[in-house]
């Protein structure tokens, strides 16, 4: 399982024009699931996430967590993620996990960080979205499941 987190001061997804998921300070998360990836990975990673601190404190330390700073989440399910760019010129995507097991574990993984407290917006699984964020920092992480 792949995550990238973007520490952001806003972000919002579109579907077709219309916005359909928006939230204020908080993580932007790209979530990519990969064949092999199991529902301990799930749980590993939205405790990292739930704990990892990465907001400045008052002395200007990344010493504080999503929840001290009552921040949200917009989750977006990333297939994209798993691109194998080895061979030749055009990505292969043959390590993503099967589209319907991709969203039972991305639902899952969400509501394992709401249980988490937090509150979690969604992108449209499958859907052509459109990202708009604005990175805090910049500030972006990538996480692997299987470093964790």
């Amino acid at each position: 399982m792949l995550v990238v987190l973007q520490r952001v001061s806003r972000a919002s997804l579109s579907v077709s024009g219309k916005e359909v998921a928006s939230i204020k300070r908080g993580y932007l998360l790209l979530v990519g699931l990969l064949e092999g990836d199991t529902e301990e990975d799930l749980g590993k990673m939205a405790k990292k996430i739930a704990f990892l601190r990465v907001f400045q404190d008052e002395q200007g330390k990344t010493n504080l967590d999503l929840k001290a700073v009552d921040g949200e989440i917009l989750s977006v399910s990333q297939f994209t993620l798993a691109a194998d760019c080895k061979k030749g010129n055009r990505p292969s995507f043959v390590r993503a996990m099967e589209s319907q097991k991709a969203k039972n574990y991305y639902e899952q993984f969400d509501n394992l960080l709401r249980g988490y407290g937090f509150a979690v917006s969604e992108g449209i699984f499958g859907a052509d979205m459109e990202v708009e964020l604005l990175n805090d920092g910049p500030f972006t992480v990538l996480l692997d499941s299987r470093e964790l």
